[in-house]
């Protein structure tokens, strides 16, 4: 059975070209040009993976992925025009798995949903709990807890988090850290690990006051068990 994906994008030729190549590639893809729509498709729970421009009519990417992730954690690649290091931090902080800044080669674009689709799969695959710190992530529920407060991380944080949880007391360093969570074949920012820490201890350390990613200076990171 072919994979769904939604594309979101007013730019009709670009739409076209995506959903010819990708649709070559054995993938049903679905248009739609305006971030409303795109929003009411996106929560039907129809689609496995969503390409989401930033500039929008009706409403913006950012603003339609922050209301999908209200209810959603289906995986959300963003196409945008901007290059800026704000624009590209604002899409990953409001939940967006990757980006890739237009103009992109076609070949990467298919790279990086293969990765993707590959990193839920074999989450997928996995049936335990792990606990670390007070922090429970529940492989099956693709679910991370302290207490009773659910922590909201995008897939790359949650890989994060699930590498260095099933590797305690071992440091990793960032380029394994890059292979297992972005894939071999990642081409983007070589910074991407420091970045996805920096939002992962925003969400756990600064919020429940513990020390749960640990640092170890020119190595890499690692989840030290008390």
């Amino acid at each position: 059975m072919s994979r769904k994906i939604l594309l979101i994008e007013d730019e009709e030729k670009i739409a076209r070209f995506v959903e010819l190549e990708l649709t070559h590639e054995g993938y049903e893809v679905t248009k739609s040009f305006n971030g409303r729509e795109g929003l009411t498709l996106a929560e039907s729970g129809e689609y496995e993976l969503i390409l989401l421009d930033v500039m929008l009519p009706e409403l913006n990417g950012l603003e339609v992925l922050r209301r999908l992730r209200r209810t959603s954690d289906i995986p959300v690649i963003m196409l945008t025009a901007r290059d800026a290091v704000m624009d590209k931090v604002s899409g990953l902080d409001a939940g967006a798995d990757d980006y890739i800044t237009k103009p992109f080669a076609i070949e990467e674009l298919l790279a990086r949903i293969r990765v993707i689709f590959k990193t839920r799969a074999s989450t997928d695959r996995k049936t335990r709990k792990m606990s670390v710190k007070g922090v429970t992530m529940d492989i099956d529920r693709h679910e991370v807890t302290y207490g009773d407060e659910i922590i909201e991380l995008n897939n790359r944080e949650y890989e994060l988090v699930h590498t260095l949880m099933e590797n305690k007391n071992i440091v990793l360093n960032r380029d394994q850290l890059m292979n297992t969570v972005c894939g071999y074949d990642y081409m983007g920012e070589t910074n991407i690990i420091d970045v996805y820490v920096r939002y992962i201890r925003s969400k756990i350390d600064d919020r429940f006051g513990i020390k749960f990613i640990s640092t170890v200076r020119g190595v890499g990171y690692v989840i030290k068990e008390d």
